[in-house]
């Protein structure tokens, strides 16, 4: 995990979803669609708060978890430059498979929007997955994050040089296979895991969620700087009615395949017996 908390360290992810703003208008649309009315709400493996600072504005009790501590604190930083300190219950340097720091049951929502992309072995992915399920309530939602394989294949193809060791057909055939992806240069995303789109809600239904939906978050991403651009000189009403757009067809399933990064809605279930 060194070389991801490494790499975190230095990368700017708050300004990341501002140069991708798309993802966030997608995930935050759908999280805002699902939550509860109020509560207290986990954004675990959160990097600087983005969506925790939305959270506290809206009026929940946010628990804020990432397992760097830089952005841990630039997290907290955030959220008094903002005065939304009372909103939170917490800021804590954790690790998405043991959150020791929290009891079970205690959140009546979850979000799990990074460690996914990073748990390259099963056993980690389904520790992740049963920590979300276990910190959560009954009945709880969950919003987790995944990333495509096949979008990742695809963008081997086209950047190869940009995607190393995926610069030639051996490794990106490996890779298809395997999901696990170790960037060839220092300080790039590396330590990567990419997910199957159909092995993710049987995935997540075997450690105890109901499937309510599964969107792609950035199903603009073909879109460059200069498509953008052209909508952005026809004014901001254009630009709002091409996100408009990309929202309404987030959960189309023949498009997922688009979007780098997917977002998992589900609900825990009643697991007692009478």
């Amino acid at each position: 995990m060194s070389k991801i908390i490494n790499y975190y360290e230095k990368f700017d992810e708050w300004g990341r979803l501002d140069r991708e703003p798309i993802e966030f208008h997608v995930n935050w649309h759908y999280i805002k669609k699902y939550l509860p009315e109020n509560g207290c709400v986990l954004d675990n493996g959160a990097g600087p708060g983005k969506y925790s600072m939305e959270l506290a504005k809206a009026g929940y009790k946010v628990t804020l978890t990432d397992l760097t501590s830089k952005l841990v604190e630039i997290a907290e930083k955030k959220a008094q430059e903002l005065h939304l300190n009372e909103r939170f219950d917490g800021f804590y340097v954790a690790d998405a498979r043991e959150l020791t720091n929290l009891a079970d049951n205690q959140f009546d929502a979850s979000l799990m929007l990074g460690p996914m992309y990073h748990l390259q072995e099963a056993n980690d992915r389904i520790k992740a997955v049963k920590e979300l399920n276990r910190v959560t309530k009954k009945d709880g939602i969950v919003f987790e994050a995944f990333m495509s394989r096949i979008r990742h294949v695809f963008s081997s193809l086209m950047s190869p040089e940009n995607w190393k060791p995926n610069n030639n057909m051996d490794s990106i055939l490996q890779f298809s296979e395997s999901g696990c992806f170790n960037h060839a240069d220092e300080g790039r995303f590396t330590g990567a895991y990419y997910y199957n789109i159909d092995e993710i809600k049987p995935f997540m239904e075997a450690q105890g969620f109901e499937s309510l939906e599964l969107l792609g978050s950035n199903v603009g991403a073909n879109l460059t700087n200069e498509n953008w651009n052209y909508w952005r000189n026809k004014g901001e009403q254009e630009v709002e009615k091409v996100i408009k757009l990309l929202i309404e067809n987030a959960t189309d399933p023949h498009i997922l395949g688009i979007s780098s990064h997917l977002l998992y809605i589900g609900r825990k279930k009643d697991t007692s017996t009478n």
